[in-house]
């Protein structure tokens, strides 16, 4: 009895017995996927590469601790893939790693009306910067540093107006910066979202520079990482300081269907050199367009989307989204990142409250090869609580 009246007594000593000081939101989701790969081509060893059953599980809790105070802390599943968080099943049911997804500090001083958020730590790439699609950043990518921002609210949801970002994000740290200095990327962006009549739109440019990226992630020998992560790449004798533009127009078709045409433009500002004798100038743009009708936001509700991409060898990084760079995955590190054109489709139903269904189909081809077309279906079940 009076270790409970000692943990009582210290608990109210630190504030625990005061409800409205923490504000807490848990959020998490939880996605079954099937996934087949396969390629054109008649060598029986060849026709069928890989089918997958794969399961992403994020969790985490937003605390709203003061007026000008919030955070986050979330985990999720994953390997050491920085473009994915999904999790295989193999291994003969053996536990599951899960990892820190998320860890972040938000302040936003009420002298500025909380309209500008600083955020130190870990955060969803969404989130933290202004992000159209996935030209330049895969979906599951959670920036690591220091971010600015204004024209977000605290749950990284855009407003109306207005928004901007800076960032300082550090990519690696060697503890040697003579021979190796230490990566990072520099982002700045600034965007606009408003509305003409009964259309919506937004337009925004973003401008992102690597820092001493020159590395080497592929081991000739071994057809493996060097660092220790994936996917693989090699920047050595490279650089990279990509501009992008980026923009969206839609409306209602009917009162529960709208429409979305939307676009992102990508250019490697960094040429060839004496420092970098690697960058092939005639390679350097990437773009997406485009169409999506519906949202499937509330049950019995639909959506169906179609995009064109084309991204040259050296117009942006591994940064970019996995799903359709794991469907060129070769021998070489080049398969795994850019040097692609094709289209994806994509279907999705609201089937019962928080849970959808959905099917994606990729078709692409390396720019610079005559690989066979490679082809990527996945089946996916969403509920998120």
């Amino acid at each position: 009895m009076k270790k409970v009246t000692l943990l009582v007594g210290l608990a109210a000593a630190l504030g625990f017995n005061n409800a409205e000081a923490v504000d807490w939101n848990w959020k998490g989701d939880i996605r079954y996927r099937y996934e087949s790969t396969f390629k054109d081509t008649e060598a029986n060893d060849d026709e069928h590469s890989r089918d997958r059953h794969r399961m992403r599980v994020r969790f985490g809790v937003y605390p709203w601790i003061t007026e000008e105070l919030s955070a986050g802390v979330q985990l999720s599943t994953g390997g050491d893939e920085f473009t994915s968080r999904n999790e295989t099943f193999d291994d003969a049911f053996i536990a599951d790693d899960i990892k820190l997804n998320e860890a972040f500090i938000d302040y936003h001083p009420m002298f500025l009306n909380g309209d500008v958020n600083l955020i130190l730590g870990k955060r969803d790439v969404a989130k933290t910067l202004v992000v159209m699609k996935d030209l330049v950043w895969d979906g599951d990518i959670t920036l690591e540093g220091i971010t600015l921002q204004y024209g977000k609210d605290a749950d990284g949801k855009e407003k109306d107006g207005v928004s901007a970002a800076v960032g300082y994000y550090i990519l690696d740290e060697f503890n040697d910066n003579d021979l190796y200095p230490d990566p990072y990327i520099f982002a700045g962006q600034l965007a606009y979202t408003g509305e003409v009549s009964d259309l919506g739109f937004k337009v925004g440019a973003g401008y992102y520079d690597y820092v001493d990226f020159d590395l080497d992630n592929y081991d000739n020998a071994t057809k493996k990482s060097i660092l220790g992560y994936s996917p693989l790449f090699d920047y050595t004798g490279k650089d990279y300081n990509i501009a992008e533009i980026f923009a969206s127009v839609g409306g209602p078709i009917t009162e529960t269907i709208p429409w979305k045409v939307y676009g992102q433009y990508a250019f490697n500002t960094a040429e060839n050199s004496v420092d970098n004798p690697n960058i092939d100038d005639d390679k350097r743009d990437a773009y997406l367009v485009g169409l999506q009708i519906g949202n499937a936001k509330n049950p019995g509700q639909w959506a169906i989307s179609g995009e064109y991409v084309s991204i040259e060898r050296d117009a942006v990084t591994v940064l970019t989204d996995s799903d359709r760079n794991n469907t060129l995955s070769s021998s070489t590190p080049t398969g795994t990142s850019t040097d692609l054109e094709g289209f994806k489709l994509s279907a999705s139903y609201h089937l019962v409250q928080n849970m959808t269904i959905g099917a994606n189909y990729y078709h692409f081809n390396q720019i610079d090869s005559d690989d066979p077309t490679y082809h990527l279906f996945q089946a996916d079940v969403v509920v998120k609580f």
